[in-house]
């Protein structure tokens, strides 16, 4: 390749002018991002709330999950355009948010709600996240937390909107539907990738490389995996349970706050969802990976400690609790700083143990867990409407219990007689 660089561990770049529109493009995918996250986010927290609800959103969830994998294979191919995969995913988009207007029980809801906009939601996740991560390869982790904040607060409006009335909840999600159609087809217009390999030229890839501080908290991979290959390792089904079980007490705490009825309390959770990703990126750099996600998930679940604290405290834990009551404040504050930070730091950590080359496909591997996910989210949340105590003290053992194990995570390819 003429005018290819390589560092220390023979990777190439080929650096070239940083676009006009680069920054405009990380705009439209972090607005692209928001628009999705009423389907999540917004179901659970208002129509997540019997049998019904709660299978249609772990439907969602395994269909957003699976369909981030396959979408990425084929952009990363070139078998399918960023242009056609956002086009595709504004429209389905479109169709979930919709559905989700109408009455649980219909046949709309099933096929319009869970598997469309599940699919949908799975696309644009996938293909901004690629983008991204490919126009900032400098720092993409830390770009892609900010994105994918925007898919934990973007739901917030459509919250606070159904809190002041909840009459319209319906008209709300209807409104969403247009204005994700809107966004998501203006981000489909203009997001591109760059050219394969590519680097910013005004950063010196080898510098960067070699970067000693950067190496001392984020240090890379041994080298770079295939998705095959990254299965074989164990640190791969690791990761994909941390996410399991993180993931399902994320999706949980929205539910559980929800039904306290305290509307304030739950919008500071989503809020928070989204806002402490790109917070747990920055510190991510300065302290490392692995301590800040032990850390992250330690607060998980110190919340789920408190929620049950607070429901225990009322009526035996089968009451509403007091819109003001402080330990449900403290348990959505530690709930929400802890319930979206593991995404983006889970990613970084597939770039870290697998390499960058192939980092997008095997994200994908890890995050198809989700499906997982949304199943443990609906099977605590029926536990929660007998006994809400005990289903919170569940989800605190899980998020504890691989808080424990993650220093033991080390990257593959080194000898095991090299300290963690």
């Amino acid at each position: 390749m003429e005018n290819a660089v390589r560092d220390w561990r023979g990777r190439s770049y080929l650096p070239g002018p940083v676009p006009a529109d680069r920054t405009r493009m990380f705009w439209l995918a972090w607005g692209a991002m928001a628009a999705i996250s009423p389907l999540q986010y917004g179901y659970a927290a208002l129509l997540a709330k019997e049998a019904t609800g709660l299978t249609l959103l772990a439907v969602w969830i395994a269909c957003q999950a699976a369909g981030a994998l396959p979408a990425l294979h084929l952009v990363r191919r070139g078998r399918l355009g960023v242009r056609a995969s956002l086009a595709a995913g504004a429209a389905l988009s479109f169709a979930g948010l919709a559905a989700a207007a109408l009455p649980l029980s219909g046949p709309g809801a099933f096929a319009g709600y869970a598997l469309l906009g599940g699919l949908g939601a799975g696309l644009v996740y996938g293909v901004c996240g690629e983008v991204v991560s490919s126009w900032y390869p400098e720092r993409p982790a830390a770009r892609v937390g900010l994105i994918t904040g925007a898919f934990g607060y973007g739901a917030v409006p459509l919250l606070v909107w159904a809190g002041l009335a909840p009459a319209a909840t319906s008209t709300a999600f209807l409104v969403a539907a247009v204005v994700a159609l809107a966004v998501i087809g203006t981000a489909a217009r203009h997001l591109r990738l760059p050219p394969a390999l590519w680097w910013p030229e005004d950063v010196d890839p080898r510098s960067h490389a070699l970067d000693a501080a950067r190496l001392r908290t984020t240090p890379e991979a041994a080298r770079q995996f295939g998705p095959a290959q990254a299965l074989r390792t164990r640190t791969l089904p690791a990761l994909a349970l941390i996410l399991t079980c993180a993931g399902a007490v994320s999706v949980f705490d929205v539910i559980v706050v929800a039904g306290t009825g305290s509307w304030g309390a739950l919008a500071v959770l989503v809020a928070l969802n989204g806002a402490s990703r790109s917070v747990a990126m920055r510190c991510s750099e300065l302290f490392g990976r692995r301590r800040v996600l032990a850390a992250v998930l330690t607060t998980l679940a110190v919340g789920q400690v408190l929620l049950a604290t607070a429901l225990a405290a009322t009526a035996g834990g089968a009451g509403p609790v007091p819109s003001g009551g402080p330990l449900l404040w403290l348990g959505a504050v530690a709930a929400g700083l802890g319930g979206g930070a593991f995404y983006p730091l889970l990613a970084s950590l597939v770039r870290e143990f697998f390499g960058a080359e192939r980092a997008g496909e095997i994200h994908a591997v890890v995050y198809s867990a989700k499906a997982l996910a949304g199943a443990g989210a609906a099977a605590l949340a029926l536990l929660a409407l007998g006994t809400p105590v005990t289903a919170l003290a569940v989800a605190a053992a899980l998020a504890a219990l691989p808080a424990l194990a993650i220093p033991r995570l080390r990257i593959p390819g080194l000898p095991a007689t090299i300290p963690l």
